[in-house]
């Protein structure tokens, strides 16, 4: 039992929506670092029958070009699947005490919203609606 090796497989994909805007900011050597708080939400039944929510929160950092295109695209509401690994971070405050925080680690970010739209789920103003390839409207 000793000699059993388990595979190194650390990988999270988590879509839901921003609970407050970006915050992006910039390393002493000059690298980009944007943390996120996402917010992802199941719908379920309890024993009685009723309709229940369950909401998780999680922290997200991006880094480099990601984090710099999640700082000025992203919004609170922006809806994004992200796809990264979880690590632990922990540390000693000024008085002493010992936090620690579990977060994801983005590889990459995908917008799921429109560049522009609003988070109410009404198209945005400038959007074009999708033509199919002999130029008729797709009816969704």
């Amino acid at each position: 039992m000793a000699d059993l090796r388990l595979p190194s497989l650390n990988r999270v994909l988590m879509a839901g929506r921003l609970t407050r805007d970006p915050e992006l900011r910039y390393t002493p050597s000059g690298t980009a670092v944007c943390n996120l708080r996402l917010a992802s939400s199941r719908r379920y039944k309890d024993k009685s029958g009723e309709w229940q929510d369950d909401s998780t929160f999680v922290n997200v950092v991006t880094w480099s070009k990601t984090a710099e295109n999640c700082g000025e695209y992203l919004k609170k509401g922006s809806a994004v699947l992200v796809e990264g690994r979880l690590q632990s971070r922990s540390w000693e405050t000024e008085d002493g005490q010992k936090r620690s925080v579990v977060e994801i680690n983005a590889l990459r970010v995908e917008f799921l919203d429109r560049i522009g739209a609003s988070t109410s789920g009404e198209p945005a103003e400038d959007s074009v609606g999708e033509q199919s390839a002999d130029g008729e409207d797709i009816p969704f």
